[in-house]
């Protein structure tokens, strides 16, 4: 039985070979999974007219999230870029979205970004691992989505998961 790290070196390899639209596809496939194993309800809108991927709930909390993802990285640069627009360059506001998500594909990483977080940028750039990335503290910060502990609202906790340790 292949581990972990072997079938997923298949998996990137495959994915590879797609075009932006299916790798798009692929990584929301793989963010329903990853989120329902985290306990969150996973629903997709049928269509695809609404500025969101999927729906997250827990609890009685639902979240809008919006899925980027990013497959390659130019040698010259040190970083990955992702997008944070959707289609015509159109920014997303917090009345489009509650949580842009970031895939990387060869890193398997994921960034967890609230709305308030990518307001007015067209891009990310993503240093897996850094510690002079402004971004880093957003890797696998899956509980931003969760309702908030102690009546916080969500955009408090984001708030305070900007403002770092």
């Amino acid at each position: 039985m292949p581990t972990f790290e072997e079938t997923l070196a298949e998996e990137l390899l495959h994915a590879g070979k797609l075009d932006c639209k299916h790798r798009g596809e692929i990584a929301e496939l793989a963010f329903m999974r990853k989120a329902a194993t985290l306990g969150f309800a996973v629903a997709k809108p049928w269509g695809d007219s609404d500025r969101y991927d999927v729906v997250l709930s827990i609890g009685n909390a639902f979240s809008r999230i919006q899925i980027k993802s990013v497959w390659y990285k130019p040698p010259a640069r040190g970083h990955y870029r992702v997008k944070t627009t959707g289609s015509a360059q159109k920014l997303y506001t917090a009345t489009d979205i509650d949580f842009l998500v970031a895939y990387i594909f060869p890193k398997n990483a994921w960034y967890v970004f609230p709305v308030t977080l990518i307001e007015g940028r067209t891009s990310c750039c993503l240093s897996p691992g850094s510690k002079r990335s402004i971004f880093e503290r957003y890797r696998e910060a899956w509980d931003l989505m969760r309702p908030a502990e102690a009546g916080l609202a969500a955009e408090e906790v984001a708030a305070k998961a900007a403002a770092g340790p």
